[in-house]
Parts: structure tokens; sequence; C-alpha cells
């Protein structure tokens, strides 16, 4: 131990006991110093490191601000994991009433995002706060940043705004990498006495601001793996490809039976397909097909590790990161035209009218005839015409479907649309957002940016996807006691509900919370403002007044659908939930055992996670090639809408394009702005001028940073 270690120590043990000896007082830094006799400034110095050091093992408690005494034993503390947030704060939610208790970042004591610590809880000024007295676990994780080189040492600068200290890297550890290169790094120790932890350097992932570098980035950001191991591929690659004979006999054979998919242009894994039987009687049968990934992906293989490890594929804006091997996501399990695929399947007989009179759950086998894509369907729908495009067809050349496929087609556009009308009239929520594509070059650089919204053909699919998940979660919980895995919403939290009550009101819109039905107000205001240009704010922003759906084995029904029973059964090539249900539903049907409830409810836990990692990285990557398409902009004006308001200025999103951007309050150069936290506005000094949450606002582009994803933008007027 050095020197200075040693009277650190020294300073430690008699701080500890001089405050044990005055344990009803508390005393600051300099009164402790005046005790011990110290007088000058590096003696209080080690004084503060101490207190710090103190309260970080949980031996004493700061009181109030600079003031400390001895721990009591008596008092209580709450372990639980810690969130830590873009401003620096850090963030725990109370399991028992969901509350969240606000850290200060001086009160973080060394816990990292991800970790689960000792929290001591506190009132100041009415309002609970939180101090980390302890951290007992540190969450294993890789953290993303700029190496910067000292002479033979380094630190690792890391970008993400819930990662608060940079990596101190040795000398020993920094000698194959370069300055200014982008690098994964983990946390090797955080001694007592230093501000920053000893990181290591795992990985280098190239120079910042290059497409691959950003995009593998935001991936080991999340924790998302984009290779798979050797053993998962060869696991993959052994299993056997052809459809057997004694297989098939198993099985319900649809394969004379008119099927097809309907997939976005660019889809490769059809884990989903529709067929159509027309009976004589004038009742018709819709059958809904999904691969059948548990025949190839058994229980505690390498591929069943690793699908569950993944949990979901990642839809990046220039590439996917898939659940399973792209063997199985593309091929063997992919619903391609013209080849025989094992599927599992959720078949409907509805009477002439369009009425559900029958069902039927079980192992079948597919030859999709038609492999069709969304603008396709579209075209056939709209124009009631056998004919298709070449400008429309996939392949770029004109080609005619048979009568039969257009009246089929027409008959589940018939069926989805009354599907649809059914749910809305329960209460369903009708959310129709608009999706922000990207149009690629060679290089995936963006050339452009254009908007997808969800068509009639769209929503053809979705209504039947909707259909199997809703009717396989009723099925299965017909049987008492056997477990299943649920995707369920909470209704919305009424403290939200009321924020958003009066942003949207202050933008002139009606929303009724006392005198109608909460799903009705939610469908009357997102009716109201479709189409204005503040259509995406308010989306975005009943969104997040709305409560999560996760998955878990108890049921509370699905909010925004308006389901009792609900699940995820159509989707297993990249959902692992989905696959999980596929083997539950099998157990059913064979009357073998339910599954472990807290095998399963783990798996739906970590599921839950998995899918919310995912969403962030999906949004990353959005925001990413946002900054990319941008970063030639400067100096262009744009018309925008302000999407937040914060004390350092307005967040604004573009119109044309919906890149976001902030317009910072020192570039507001005309007058001194206040931040009204409570009306979300700022307002001029002198002028009285107001700019709120929904207002347009012109700007100019003034800055872009691709490496760190942001935009600036200044006023335009």
């Amino acid at each position: 131990m050095s020197y200075k270690k040693k009277q650190l120590k020294k300073i430690e043990t008699k701080t500890l006991s001089f405050l044990k000896s005055k344990s009803k007082k508390i005393f600051n830094y300099k009164q402790i110093a005046s005790n011990f006799g110290i007088n000058d400034t590096k003696g209080r110095n080690d004084i503060i490191k101490v207190l710090n050091i103190l309260t970080i093992k949980n031996k004493i408690v700061e009181n109030k601000k600079g003031y400390f005494s001895i721990l009591e034993k008596k008092q209580e503390h709450y372990e639980t994991e810690l969130i830590i947030l873009p401003t620096g704060k850090g963030k725990i939610l109370m399991k028992d009433s969901r509350e969240e208790i606000i850290i200060p970042k001086k009160k973080l004591n060394k816990g990292l995002d991800g970790d689960i610590v000792a929290v001591r809880i506190y009132t100041k000024k009415n309002i609970k706060e939180g101090e980390v007295i302890n951290v007992i676990e540190r969450k294993k994780r890789e953290y993303v940043g700029i190496l910067e080189r000292k002479n033979d040492y380094g630190f690792v600068l890391c970008q993400k705004g819930n990662m608060y200290t940079d990596l101190f890297i040795e000398p020993n550890e920094i000698k194959s990498y370069k300055e200014g290169e982008k690098v994964v790094a983990i946390i090797k120790n955080w001694e007592e006495y230093k501000d920053s932890p000893n990181g290591k350097i795992v990985k280098s992932l190239g120079n910042p601001g290059e497409s691959d570098t950003e995009v593998h980035a935001i991936l080991h950001q999340y924790g998302l793996p984009y290779e798979f191991p050797n053993q998962v591929e060869e696991e993959a690659n052994r299993i056997f490809r052809k459809i057997k004979e004694k297989e098939i006999k198993k099985r319900k054979d649809f394969r004379g039976v008119l099927t097809f998919t309907i997939d976005p242009d660019t889809a490769k894994d059809f884990d989903d397909a529709l067929s159509y039987i027309l009976n004589k009687d004038k009742s018709f049968e819709i059958g809904i097909h999904i691969a059948d990934v548990s025949h190839y992906v058994k229980p505690n293989t390498h591929l069943d590790k690793e699908a569950y490890k993944r949990g979901t594929s990642v839809y990046l804006v220039d590439r996917v990161v898939p659940m399973l091997p792209e063997i199985l996501s593309n091929g063997l399990c992919s619903l391609r035209p013209n080849e025989d695929k094992y599927t599992f399947s959720a078949v409907f007989t509805f009477n002439h009218d369009g009425t559900l009179i029958k069902e039927w759950y079980g192992k079948t086998i597919i030859n999709s005839d038609y492999r069709f894509t969304y603008n396709e369907v579209q075209h056939i729908l709209e124009t009631n015409n056998t004919l298709i495009n070449d400008d429309i067809s996939l392949t770029s050349s004109e080609y005619k479907i048979p009568k039969e496929v257009l009246n089929a087609l027409k008959k589940l556009n018939n069926v989805a649309n009354k599907l649809r009308k059914e749910r809305m009239k329960e209460g369903a929520i009708s959310f129709d957002r608009v999706e922000v594509k990207f149009k690629l070059d060679k290089k995936n650089n963006p050339e452009n940016v254009y908007f997808k919204k969800s068509r009639e053909a769209n929503k053809l699919v979705e209504e039947f996807m909707l259909l199997a998940n809703k009717k396989v979660a009723t099925f299965i919980s017909k049987k008492s006691n056997f477990l299943s895995v649920f995707r369920v919403h909470d209704k919305p939290d009424e403290e939200k509900l009321s924020n958003l009550k009066k942003i949207v009101e202050g933008l002139g819109y009606s929303f009724k919370l006392n005198t109608q039905k909460t799903n009705v107000a939610i469908n009357n205001l997102l009716e109201e403002c479709n189409g204005k240009k503040e259509q995406n704010l308010i989306d975005t922003l009943t969104l997040r007044s709305m409560s999560k759906a996760e998955y878990t084995t108890e049921n509370i029904g699905h909010y925004g659908l308006a389901f009792p029973y609900y699940t995820h059964f159509t989707s297993p090539i990249r959902r692992y939930p989905d696959l999980i249900v596929h083997r539950i539903l099998q157990n059913y049907l064979s009357n073998e055992k339910s599954e472990n409830k807290d095998l399963l409810e783990e798996i739906c836990k970590h599921s839950s996670h998995r899918e919310q990692l995912a969403t962030k990285a999906e949004r990353d990557s959005i925001k990413y090639m946002q900054t990319v398409y941008m970063k030639d902009k400067i100096g262009r004006r744009f018309k925008g809408v302000i999407t937040g308001v914060t004390e350092r200025g307005l967040y604004v999103e573009i119109i044309d394009n919906k890149c976001e951007g902030m317009v910072r309050l020192v570039d507001m150069n005309t007058d001194f702005y206040h931040f009204d936290l409570q009306n979300h506005l700022i307002r001029g000094t002198n002028t009285n001028k107001i700019f709120r949450l929904g207002d347009p606002m012109s700007i100019i582009v003034k800055k872009v940073n691709v490496q760190k994803g942001f935009i600036d933008f200044i006023p335009a007027e």
C-alpha cells in the first residue's frame, strides 16, 4: 500500500471513531478537520475523500448537504437495480408501489447503470430522494467510447449519457490501440480513492463516423451479439434438411390448398403464411400457418440457449441481427414459395357472413404458392385486378394472378376489416404511426428519407396475426392450472394521462378524460391529429403515457388491443417467446404437463428486457442514419415542430424528414429565456415571447456530429 493510501486509511479510521463517539450529532468536513487539528487545504481535501469513501462503504450517512453522521443500523435500505438517466442522475423503481425515486448525481457513489445497489431513501423538501450506499453486484457490461491517449496511459471517453464516468486504461492495456479509435472496454475494478474505474479494452471497432464502426458500436452498447458462436453455427448446419415422409404423416397436409405469404419487399424470413378454402356451403376456412421453429430448435440445445440469450431479432436500418442463424431464419424455417415447409397452424372456419364458427390448432405442412409483397397486395385490393404491373411487381416483370387468388385476397380483406371493427368497438387503441425509412446507396449511406404508413394490405395481415395470437392464448387458458406466456398491457398511468391532457389541450386539441372512457378519448385524439404537423409528437406523447407491454405468466389482458387473452405465437423465427408458446401449445395438445412457473417467468422477464434493448438499438440506428443524412445540409433552412422543452434548449423535429435536433438556449440570443417545466415552455424575459411544446419553428442546421449522434439547429428568424 502506498504512503498516500496509508495516510487516508488512518484518517478513515480516525474519522469513523470520531463520528461514533458523537453519534447524535452531524459534522461537515471543516468541523472534523478542526477537531483533528488539520488546517491546510490538502488535509481538508483528504477529509472530503474519506467522507465519500465511508458513505460508499455504508458506514456513515450524509444527513443534509455536506453534513455527516454515523449510520445507525436500524436505518432501512432498499436493494434494487440502478438506472442512470441521460441527465447523469440515477433512478430506482420501488417494487411495491412502482414509485420512482431519483438519486442525485453526487449521491450515486460509484453506482453504474444496471448495478444492483443498496439505496437509502430520505425526504428533502417534501420529495423523496435516494443515495447509493453500497454496490451489491456490478453489472457485467461493455462500454463503447473514444480512446484518448495520455503518453503511456489513456482514457476511454464513454459516449452514452447513462455512463457518467470515463474508464482509466493502464499502460500495459493500451499498447496496441491508437488515439481516437472507437473501442469496446470493460470495467476491471474501481478502487476506493480513484475518480475513474480501471478499464480494459477488449476490441477496436475502427474509426469513428464510419458506418460499420457506428453500427457495431450500437450493438455493443446494448449487448447485442452480431456473430453466432461456432458451436451454434455447427449445430444449425447439422440439422437434417429434407422433409421426412414419416413426419408428414404426423401432420395435417395443406400442400394442395391455396397458400401465400405477404411481406415487405426486402423480407427474407417469411415466418407466416395464409391459406384459403371456399366450401360448397359458402363457409370458408382461413389458415394461419407459422414456421414450425420448435421442430428444429429443441430445448437446451446450443441453438435454443443462443435464441434465449438474444431474445429477439434486431432490425437496424441497414441490417438485421437475427435471433437464429441464417440457415434457419432465411432457409429451413422461412416459408418460401414452392417449397414444402413444416408449420404450426391456427385454422379458423367462418360461415358465409364472416362469423367464426370453428377453430383448430396443430402441426401442419404447407407449400406456399405465392410470395406477395405488401405493395402487390395493395395494388390488387385497390384495382380489383388480376394484373400486376412491372412497376409494382417484386421481380419488375408484369404477371397475372388467377381469379381465385384475387377472390381469396378480397375475402380475407373483408374478414380482416370486420375483425378490426370488432376490436375497435371493444375499445382497442388505434395507433397509426408513421415509420421513418431510408433509401440507402451501395455503401449503406442514406440517399433519401421517406415515411411508411400502414395500408390495407398491412392491416389485412396484422388482423389475422392478432386473431391467431388472441385465440391461441384463449385456447390454452381454457385448461385450469396450465401455465402459458401472455403478452399483457396494463391500463395507462393516470398521472401521465393528466400530463398528456394538459399538453394536447395547450395545442388546441380536445381530450375529454372526464366525460369519455379513456380508450375513446385516446382514439378521438389520435384521429383528430392524424395528418397534422404535430401528429408524430402527439403519437409519441400518447405512447409514453401508456404502460409498456410485457411478457408474463400472470394474465391481466391487453389494454391496447382490448383482448382479455393475448400472446405471441406468430413470429418464432424472430421472437423467443413465440417459440416457447409453440412448445406450450404442443404440450397442451399432447396432454403433457405444464411448464415450470419459475422457469417461464424468468423467460418472460428476460425476453421483455431483450425486447427493450432491441427497441433502443433500433432507435439509435435511425438516429445515426438521420445524422448521416443531415451532415451535408448545414446552413439549410427547414420547417419544424418543437418536440421537447428542457432547461438547455428546445428539441425540434423537421417536418419533411422527422430528423430531430436541438436549438440551444445560448443560440437564442435575441432574449434571455426562462424554462417553465410545469407548462413545457420557455419564456423570454424582455419580449415575453413563448416557445411551447408542439409549436411550429423554422430552423437552420448549425452543426451535425455523426460520432455523438446529435444535430444542432439555430432559429431561422
